[in-house]
């Protein structure tokens, strides 16, 4: 009874019968304005804080800066080196081949034809006529990444399979951004770069094959490079773009050096082991990733 008591002649807490009293001895006074006003500033002062920190973190040192800058500078002096090293290259290797067609027209004019025949199927050198271009590029990144995952990314197998297709299909001579694809030609990945025949390279591909574009094409969409590209633009938001082009020109690779090992006779105090699989043990380096 004493606590209904209670609650009948006080319903209110003590908390509101004071603030009300101090509300009807000050009925203009304003109500929690300073504190509203103190909390105002008390956020805007961590905000501030708290960017100009961000952008602290963010902002490299300057030694890093620095040693980037100075990073850049060798990677284009060897890039400039190394195109100027190809461009001889290149002018060197017409220079013989101009001197041994000379030769060989008064001599042997059929194997002459026969050299000129073998020289443009073979990648040493440069051929233009029609031909189809497949063009690969890495998918959009998702929101808060600079760019897509290994997935959502074309990865050297992708080039592999489109490049078989496309000699399955009746191709006569096939570049990648470029650079031309012979027998010794490896499409390789070294972590998120992709290289063909060395050379690294960067979305978009473009895959370009000389022949008969209707051709190409009805073939590379009937066999399994078709089904694999479908697979890249429905699954893995892949961008794949296949058209018809009435000239291509395709650069050759100029005197290609066939290197070859030898094993020495054997001797009796040391014999090369064999491997499992009857080569000569190796290591080897697989990368994981999409499989065709």
């Amino acid at each position: 009874m004493t606590l209904l008591s209670e609650v009948f002649r006080r319903p209110l807490d003590p908390g509101y019968h004071e603030a009300a009293r101090r509300k009807a001895a000050h009925p203009d006074a304003p109500v929690g304005r300073t504190r509203t006003v103190g909390v105002l500033v008390l956020t805007v002062l961590l905000g501030l804080v708290v960017t100009a920190a961000t952008l602290a973190l963010r902002q490299p040192s300057p030694s890093a800066v620095e040693a980037r800058a100075l990073l850049l500078g060798q990677i284009k002096d060897e890039t400039a080196r190394a195109d100027e090293a190809q461009r001889s290259i290149s002018a060197t290797s017409a220079q013989l081949t101009a001197l041994q067609e000379q030769v060989l027209a008064g001599e042997d004019p059929k194997l002459l034809a026969r050299l000129q025949q073998d020289a443009g199927a073979s990648g040493v050198v440069a051929v233009t006529g029609p031909g189809l271009r497949v063009e690969l590029s890495d998918a959009p990144a998702a929101d808060g990444q600079d760019e897509p995952d290994l997935d959502h990314r074309v990865q050297d197998v992708d080039l592999q399979v489109v490049v078989n297709g496309l000699w399955a299909a009746g191709a006569e001579a096939v570049a990648i951004n470029g650079t031309r694809l012979t027998t010794t030609t490896a499409i390789r990945s070294a972590g998120s770069a992709v290289l063909v025949d060395l050379v690294a390279m960067s979305s978009p591909y473009d895959v370009d094959a000389i022949g008969d574009s209707a051709t190409l094409q009805t073939q590379l969409a009937l066999g399994s490079a078709g089904q694999h590209l479908a697979t890249l633009r429905d699954t893995y938001d892949i961008g794949v773009a296949v058209s018809a082009r009435t000239d291509l020109r395709l650069p050759g690779t100029g005197q290609v050096t066939l290197r070859y090992a030898s094993t020495p006779a054997p001797t009796s105090s040391a014999t090369p082991s064999p491997s499992a699989d009857g080569g000569v043990a190796g290591s080897s380096s697989t990368q994981e990733g999409r499989t065709p």
